[in-house]
């Protein structure tokens, strides 16, 4: 058997990140800038005003409380012709550009209306007093965003606001995954004998747009070698990756392990990795039309293919994109149970669920954190860890890793590999 650190190496060292290619700043979402995108207009462009109320000049506003007299109005938008002299204000709303003459708005909460064309100020206002200068966020030629950032929804809309209409990325990976076995059927279709629903595919379909890249989802293949090897030859000039799952170990139908023989030779891997479980493991890499095509074998079992997925096929999608963390976050939990194991040579993964423990910290009972009260985790095993349990894969927040040996009393401290995305926000990642 490998250890798993050999496997994530020689994995990682194959998935270099994508070449950077330029994309319209609306197809960047999900992306990371391979270059810094530099403002290409001031923002905001033009004075305009923080608040409700009036655009005064300052100094007239220094003996305050003071008549002015309103000599217009300007909204956001418009086209202003309106110009503030000595003894006037002009109302103005959030987001209008700031009239010529004056240099300074006054909100509204601080002025009353003493007839319809006057306004008393009752308190002075400094000069720039909830004005937006030009370029007070960022000015052209700035940097707004520096490479190796992730495009998220906020970081699209300050691209957007500085005018960045195209942006260097790198591209989100295409991953195409198969299943294969003739004993698979789609969802919604009536089961024959001996068959049962292909949940891989769909899983992973979900993992890897989960993961930051772009599922295609290639369909499943019977145990038939010529039906697969045209499956997977055809999809060659679409992906930059596969991921397949069943037909992996050393079964007599075992065809994913023939047909990437015949396909790649030398350069595919077939593994026995120390672990469990997701023990059988094949990596390849083929050479497609537009480039080298990284293909990931994964077991049948659903839980196996779900934490070899986890350990070895996220870390290298994220790798491939650009992205700077590339690990599921890890914490520091209470065993809430025992995790009992057994001595084979291989690091267990557990699933788990956490629980917030508050006063205790993760380190456990009588650390200094937590005779302050910090909260800690607390990890339960999920019911059924059988390779073909699923169900507990649902269920489960994480994977606890139980190192060779004897597992973990109640009570004692364990490493959780934190696998829901709801909670991984609550934890930082290892990059």
């Amino acid at each position: 058997m490998i250890r798993l650190e050999e496997v994530q190496a020689l994995v990682n060292h194959a998935c270099a990140t994508l070449p950077p290619t330029q994309v319209s700043v609306a197809e960047a979402l999900g992306c990371v800038l391979a270059a810094p995108a530099l403002a290409q207009v001031d923002v905001p462009p033009f004075a305009n005003s923080a608040m409700d109320g009036y655009a005064v000049r300052a100094a007239d506003t220094a003996h305050a409380p003071v008549t002015l007299e309103v000599v217009g109005r300007v909204l956001a938008g418009d086209m202003h012709r309106c110009e503030v002299g000595q003894g006037e204000t002009v109302r103005i709303m959030t987001g209008a550009p700031v009239p010529a003459g004056a240099d300074a708005v006054c909100m509204v909460e601080q002025t009353r209306v003493a007839a319809e064309d006057r306004v008393v100020v009752e308190a002075a206002v400094a000069p720039g007093e909830n004005v937006r200068a030009p370029g007070g966020d960022v000015r052209t030629g700035e940097m707004v965003l520096d490479a190796g950032t992730e495009v998220g929804p906020t970081q699209l809309a300050a691209l957007v606001s500085a005018g960045c209409s195209i942006v260097e990325v790198h591209p989100r990976p295409r991953v195409g995954v198969i299943s294969t076995g003739d004993e698979l059927v789609d969802s919604g279709r009536p089961l024959g004998p001996a068959q049962i629903f292909d949940s891989n595919r769909p899983m992973l379909l979900g993992l890897v747009e989960e993961s930051g890249a772009r599922a295609l989802d290639l369909g499943r293949s019977p145990d038939d070698e010529d039906a697969l090897a045209t499956r997977i030859a055809g999809a060659l000039g679409k992906v930059d990756a596969l991921v397949l799952s069943g037909g992996v170990s050393v079964g007599d139908v075992d065809v994913v392990r023939i047909v990437l023989d015949r396909l790649g030779g030398a350069a595919t891997h077939w593994m026995q990795i120390a672990i469990r479980p997701a023990k059988p493991f094949s990596f390849s890499v083929l050479e497609g039309p537009a480039g080298a095509v990284r293909v990931f074998g994964l077991p049948g079992n659903p839980v196996s293919s779900a934490v070899s997925f986890e350990l070895l096929v996220r870390p290298a999608l994220r790798r491939m994109a650009g992205r700077r963390v590339t690990q599921r976050p890890r914490v520091m939990a209470r065993a809430e149970a025992p995790l009992r194991r057994r001595p084979d040579g291989k690091t267990h993964f557990v699933r788990v669920q956490l629980e917030l423990l508050g006063g205790v910290d993760s380190a456990g009972e009588g650390s200094d954190a937590a005779s302050r009260g910090a909260p800690g985790w607390g990890a339960r095993p999920c019911p059924g860890q059988g390779s073909h349990q699923i169900r507990s894969m649902g269920l489960a927040d994480g994977l606890a890793v139980l190192a060779d040996g004897d597992g973990v009393d109640a009570g004692g401290p364990v490493e959780v590999l934190v696998t829901n995305p709801a909670l991984a926000g609550a934890f930082v990642a290892t990059p």
